[in-house]
């Protein structure tokens, strides 16, 4: 890092720009908003820029910043309020009037298809010609969003979901048709289960043991047979990735969760248990008392929010555990308490015990099924394990998050280095990193990945050393070349904004994970040890 002795502090810097101001847009594991209520606070958004044209105001200090910037996750602490103020702005007849006309364009559109292999194309353009005009005559009312509508692929057709059906105005069949042949043109790649069942699993979706896969198991069961664990060995198998059949083990030993003498590892696991559940008696029954009530209620309300797109989580039984793993290290970490990206941090490490009890795939497995000592088994893990994480980059989550602030920076000053084509486009458009780049160390990269290429992610994090405090920087680096092509093709603050707080990778598999995490490597390799490159 450079030192900026004779500079101002960070915040106070003449070029900052108020970080966030912008529409909230969802990562890969995150449904798109409400668009009753996306709407609403479009409409608010644009009051407010209206009032103040041209920059935006500056923050001078860090609470000035953190008072001034929204939440990152969520609208607020009650979305069913927010959504019924917007459905009462909303104006009843303009939206029965616009269903009623999207609903008769589709059903005119469906006849128009279904004619169209009886009908010559001189039909077809006396058709088109006759839809043209009647909608012409009679404009439909239209409903602005800050993003386009996502398509839904189911073989190789573009699907629209409910919302979108509704509020679609469809002025034109002949754009349609060009978005579903630009839909179609794409490569067909297979929906992968959002929990990917086998370590090594690729972007094919295969889960058929492969030579090298099976090799590589035998490896890491001869590593740990032995009664002393070879740690250095076993971290240089896992930074290729660990099978599913030996994660939970691996992940214990390398976070130091447990010894690497066999024969200590029961009693240790027993003694760590006890010691859980223990606190659970002591402190889990003041979380209504007035001084931790506030913490409590944060973390009910962020659990249900916690990868709302798999089921495994929405269950009240998983949402319980999360609670008690979430208060209990809060009360035992009173620098920095709970912090809203924390609840995330749970997710890889109970996903990866869960497969130590069970064959089947995971997101829609009903823990209820399991034995009570089982479950109380994962609980315990997750909590200690997270701890463990949580350790090496707890100034993450302390007061201004200095830790966040320094990687940040880092970030900058290291994209600047490998890719100044991106640095100078993004500092043409006022861009600062602080708007997409905090949520990628805040939450550790979870709200830009799914959840299988998390775990994937986090088996070179454990190998690594101060990995997820250290190399996470250079993962983020080499995350943010890997698209720019498409940053450049961006011209404009809000869509570049839009493209790196909701970038494509829903579809990724190990095969691209593993690409960032060699890129990442390299430029570990060339600037870790000498960190006057960071700055020209």
């Amino acid at each position: 890092m450079s030192n900026d002795g004779n500079k101002k502090q960070f915040w106070k810097r003449n070029t900052a720009k108020v970080p966030g101001s912008i529409q909230h847009v969802y990562g890969a594991q995150h449904p798109p908003f409400d668009p009753l209520l996306h709407a609403n606070l479009m409409k608010a958004g644009n009051k407010a820029q209206s009032l103040t044209p041209g920059k935006p105001k500056k923050a001078t200090t860090f609470q000035e910043f953190e008072s001034i910037t929204s939440d990152a996750w969520d609208v607020g602490d009650d979305d069913d309020e927010l959504l019924a103020t917007a459905a009462q702005n909303l104006n009843i007849e303009v939206v029965m009037e616009t269903a009623n006309k999207v609903i008769e364009n589709h059903s005119k559109l469906q006849e128009q298809q279904q004619k169209q292999p009886e009908a010559g194309p001189e039909k077809d353009e006396e058709e088109e010609e006759q839809q043209d005009e009647e909608e012409a005559e009679e404009p439909v009312p239209e409903l602005t969003f800050g993003s386009e509508p996502r398509p839904h692929f189911a073989e190789s057709r573009m699907v629209k979901s409910l919302s979108e059906a509704h509020l679609e105005s469809s002025k034109d069949g002949a754009a349609e048709r060009v978005a579903l042949q630009r839909q179609q043109s794409l490569p067909h790649r297979p929906v992968i289960p959002l929990v990917a069942r086998m370590a090594d699993q690729n972007t094919s979706g295969a889960l058929v043991m492969t030579e090298r896969e099976a090799s590589r198991l035998d490896k890491f069961r001869q590593v740990l047979a032995g009664p002393n664990t070879d740690l250095d060995e076993l971290r240089k198998l896992s930074w290729s990735g660990i099978p599913r059949q030996v994660r939970p083990i691996t992940w214990k030993l390398l976070s130091g969760y447990l010894p690497a003498n066999t024969e200590r590892r029961e009693s240790t696991l027993q003694r760590k248990r006890q010691e859980y559940f223990g606190f659970i008696q002591q402190y889990y029954d003041s979380r209504n008392d007035e001084h931790h009530q506030d913490t409590y209620r944060q973390i009910h309300i962020d659990i249900p929010r916690t990868n709302p797109l798999i089921p495994l989580f929405q269950q009240a039984s998983v949402q319980e555990i999360f609670e008690r793993i979430l208060f209990i290290w809060a009360i035992r970490h009173p620098a920095s308490g709970y912090v809203q990206g924390i609840n995330d941090l749970v997710t890889p490490f109970f996903v990866v015990y869960v497969f130590e009890y069970i064959e089947e795939e995971v997101e829609n497995f009903d823990v209820s099924s399991l034995q009570e000592e089982a479950l109380r088994n994962i609980e315990a893990d997750s909590f200690w394990c997270m701890s463990k994480l949580l350790d090496g980059i707890q100034d993450n989550y302390t007061f201004a998050q200095p830790g966040i602030q320094r990687k940040v920076r880092a970030l900058e000053e290291l994209v600047s280095r490998i890719d100044e084509s991106v640095h100078r486009h993004m500092q043409q458009y006022e861009v600062e990193y602080l708007q997409f780049a905090f949520r990628w160390m805040n939450n550790l990269l979870m709200r830009e990945l799914p959840l299988r290429c998390t775990i994937r992610l986090w088996d070179t994090y454990q190998a690594e050393p101060e990995g997820f405090s250290h190399f996470h920087l250079y993962v983020c680096a080499a995350f943010l070349v890997r698209w720019r092509k498409e940053i450049l093709e961006e011209k404009d603050f809000q869509g570049l904004m839009i493209l790196l707080q909701n970038l494509p990778t829903m579809h990724w598999g190990n095969e691209e994970v593993s690409v960032l995490l060699a890129e990442a490597y390299r430029l570990k390799f060339a600037f870790a040890d000498a960190p006057n490159h960071y700055k020209r």
